[in-house]
């Protein structure tokens, strides 16, 4: 139970909705939604539309997504793959000798197509009630009348602002500085496109004016891209993995996500005996770090576009965890994953909703690192998603660039299951970061008993790039037996990813909602 001295929040509960993200008025326009006789997918479009508004940084409809879908109609959890290909002109081998190691971060090379307006359009055609026209009109109206920028927005908008480049800087600019908390922020551009968008559908972004403007950028900065690649882009539907955690389901997307690595993590973490560790303690730290370092160096040798993997199962079947499992040294501290050579990210957002049916909806959406490729298109302001930094350029490599290509992505959305039946959607944004917060999120529940919200606002800890990043939350003497085992402890300069959750009670159907507080967001329910 909460201790009522101590700062923090409570878990939210309601019996007829509830919507968890980033931002509070999202979370309010997927609750007005509802209200309106929407369901769970008209309010989660709703509420990620409008986040790329509120937080554009993050995310927006040049960007990518993923989402699953738990539909009371059928008993099953659908999965939607939002992401984009890249452009019909990428070439490695042209990259490589042009003297490129790594595809860049900014730019047009490593832009790909964005594939979130097919998604949502996908999406809301299959599962949605009201229409799509129906969960664009929120954003259309923010984008119009503007949004006050919030504080954790501000932060990362002064963080992310030197990777803008040309035209994005009058749009995402104010008197050539970033936007500070309380500046209101306006994207009437954006307004234009979303009307066209729900007046004629997706395709009025993939083809015609808004689909040129878009070209004509990354053409003008040296990008292979053509109207072509755009006009083809369409979003499908896929069959999630699940995995099993101490009676409890986990469901994650499918590559070209990364969501099998949580997978693979908890699967290796099941062997471990967790029942007499300090939730809180170095002994855990240390574990989740092991067992980190060997499934990230799985994804990065194995995980890419499913089209180009030899087995995509592999990478969440128990046998192969047990086979990284014997390399496991609990007794000396991993280097921790190593950045591979493939760009990641910190900069997402997460939106789950459960409506009254208890239909649920967990979704993802990003333009990989902050402002994305750092360009936006010249009339309608359109920050287009970094995306293609995610393929390798090793040759040969699975995830190796190419054309009509998707890269390995970092941004997974999850649910958990119990005796067949959803009981939460949920998602860890962060990067490199985000299997392992899927990870610990379970843990904590599953393993220590604690509630979402408790689950959510439990300190953090990662290994990567020869350093352990630890939040703020741990105690000293934690800190300092982890530099006894030999890490060389960072703080980083803000928590480590941003979580939402949503319990469905499985025995009252009531409704349990909790939002990361290292965000600006809110559980809202009704």
């Amino acid at each position: 139970m909460r201790d009522f001295h101590r700062a923090g929040r409570s878990t939210v509960h309601a019996d007829r909705g509830i919507c968890a993200t980033s931002h509070p008025l999202a979370a309010m326009a997927a609750i007005d939604i509802l209200k309106k006789g929407g369901n769970a997918v008209d309010a989660a479009i709703a509420g990620a539309v409008l986040l790329g508004i509120c937080e554009p940084q993050m995310t927006g409809i040049g960007g990518d997504c993923f989402a699953l879908i738990s539909n009371p109609g059928d008993g099953q959890v659908h999965a939607l793959n939002g992401s984009g290909r890249a452009p019909a002109g990428l070439d490695a081998e042209q990259l490589r000798a042009a003297g490129h190691s790594k595809i860049p971060t900014e730019g047009a090379l490593p832009v790909t197509v964005p594939g979130a307006i097919a998604g949502f359009e996908t999406l809301s055609a299959r599962f949605g009630r009201l229409g799509l026209a129906a969960s664009l009109a929120p954003a259309i109206d923010y984008a119009e009348t503007g949004v006050p920028v919030a504080p954790r927005v501000a932060f990362d908008w002064m963080e992310d602002a030197p990777r803008l480049i040309g035209d994005a800087r009058k749009h995402y600019l104010k008197n050539g500085a970033p936007l500070a908390v309380g500046d209101l922020f306006r994207a009437p551009g954006q307004a234009e496109v979303l009307r066209a968008i729900a007046e004629h559908g997706a395709q009025a972004f993939y083809t015609g004016e808004i689909a040129a403007d878009m070209v004509g950028a990354l053409r003008a900065n040296g990008g292979s891209h053509t109207e072509e690649d755009f006009a083809a882009c369409q979003a499908d539907w896929t069959i999630p993995f699940q995995g099993h955690y101490r009676g409890l389901d986990v469901v994650e997307h499918p590559p070209n996500g990364q969501g099998t690595i949580a997978l693979l993590m908890l699967q290796m973490l099941a062997e471990q005996d967790l029942s007499g560790l300090d939730p809180f303690g170095a002994e855990r730290v240390h574990l989740e770090a092991q067992i980190a370092r060997l499934a990230y160096d799985a994804r990065d040798r194995l995980l890419a576009d499913p089209d180009y993997m030899a087995d995509t199962s592999r990478l969440h079947d128990p046998a192969f965890a047990r086979e990284l499992l014997n390399q496991l040294d609990r007794q000396s501290a991993p280097a921790g994953i190593q950045s591979p050579r493939e760009a990641v990210h910190q900069d997402t957002i997460l939106i789950t909703v459960v409506d009254q049916d208890r239909m649920a909806v967990s979704l993802i959406y990003s333009i990989f690192n902050g402002f994305g490729s750092g360009l936006a298109s010249p009339r309608y302001g359109i920050l287009l998603q970094n995306r293609g930094a995610g393929f390798s350029l090793e040759p040969g490599h699975p995830n190796e660039a190419g054309p009509g290509k998707r890269p390995m992505h970092t941004i997974i959305p999850g649910m958990a299951k119990r005796d067949g039946k959803v009981i939460m959607p949920f998602g860890v944004m962060g990067g490199q970061f985000q299997p392992t917060g899927h990870c610990r999120l379970i843990s904590n529940m599953v393993d220590f008993g604690m509630d979402p919200q408790e689950a959510i606002d439990a300190p953090r800890a990662f290994a990567i790039d020869g350093e352990l990043r630890l939040e703020r939350g741990y105690d000293a003497s934690v800190r300092t037996e982890l530099e006894r085992l030999g890490h060389r402890i960072t703080i980083p300069a803000a928590g480590l990813g941003g979580a939402q959750a949503i319990v469905i009670d499985p025995d009252t159907g009531r409704l349990t909602g909790a939002s990361d507080p290292r965000k600006d967001g809110i559980a809202l329910g009704y």
